[in-house]
């Protein structure tokens, strides 16, 4: 099977982790396991991973620096990308094997530049503060915060993606198998201008519903996006919160989930096995290659 595993933000960098570079490096070795054993398996696996406290704490750090000089998102994305690309490549090469094609492409995805989202900050990143922090980053910065759980994050705009511009380059690259790791964060978002030339803009495309596209562009059999609980949950942080094991793509329509977290995933599942004899799976990154058996995890099947 052709798989596309999706790296949440959490499974790089646990919530409320201070944000080192060991920290990032142990978290990824564990993701480079879970993926070697869907390798070790059979199936083609094409990588990506979310961006969030990774692409905030740069922010923070141009900031710190000369605010006058910060880099834009697009670029800070472009960063990321390319860190956390590196990471990923080395770990699986450690776990695997050192002469693993693996390569990692900085990849750009165009949206579109009247899309809502640019009046909407919604995506969140960087570090979690508290409410009277929040306040006052808000203030000095002129950041949109929204809550995230009992405390609060920076929202930014995220634009859905519409085209990812290197997919001939990322087909080549499966076709001659290699191991590919793209559209880290959600890709780099860039706008089409009247003259047919790109632009980066200041946003961070959602990294479930990039690789939701990614998936159905390469004609993916399986997306699995992986994170740090269980499975796709009714009723979550109640007593009477269950997981659902099985669902299809009309039944899941019918539920709401939490803006921030489970319903870009919810979402980008269901866009991608509607009308296709495709499977979507959610759970713990320890559980991929269970994920994809069906033994653990949420399937989402048409």
């Amino acid at each position: 099977m052709r798989v596309v595993i999706a790296l949440g933000g959490n499974a790089i960098l646990k919530r409320g982790e201070p944000q080192t570079a060991e920290n990032q490096r142990q978290n990824v070795r564990r993701a480079a396991v879970a993926i070697g054993q869907v390798i070790a398996a059979g199936h083609e696996v094409i990588v990506t991973h979310g961006n969030g406290p990774q692409v905030g704490l740069m922010a923070l750090q141009d900031l710190a620096y000369d605010q006058s000089v910060a880099s834009p998102l697009d670029m800070l994305g472009a960063e990321t990308e390319g860190m956390i690309g590196y990471l990923i490549e080395q770990e699986l090469g450690n776990a695997i094997s050192p002469q693993l094609e693996v390569a990692t492409l900085l990849t750009q995805v165009e949206v579109d530049a009247t899309d809502p989202a640019f009046q909407n900050p919604s995506k969140q990143i960087g570090p979690v503060y508290g409410k009277k922090e929040a306040s006052d980053v808000a203030a000095k910065h002129g950041w949109v915060m929204v809550p995230d759980g009992s405390h609060f994050r920076r929202a930014v705009p995220s634009p859905r993606p519409k085209r990812i511009l290197e997919i001939g380059v990322i087909r080549l690259l499966i076709e001659h198998g290699v191991i590919v790791i793209c559209t880290g964060g959600g890709g780099i978002p860039v706008v089409q201008r009247n003259d047919g030339s790109y632009v980066g803009v200041e946003a961070v495309i959602d990294k479930d519903h990039a690789s939701g596209l990614l998936a159905h562009q390469i004609n993916a059999d399986a997306l699995l996006m992986l994170t740090d609980v269980d499975g796709i949950y009714l009723g979550w942080g109640t007593a009477q919160q269950r997981r659902l094991e099985s669902v299809k793509p009309d039944e899941l329509n019918s539920y709401s989930f939490a803006a921030g977290s489970m319903a870009p995933k919810v979402k980008a599942a269901i866009e991608f096995v509607s009308g296709g004899r495709r499977m979507a799976g959610i759970g713990r990154l320890e559980d991929a290659l269970e994920i994809l058996k069906r033994r653990a995890g949420t399937a989402i099947e048409a």
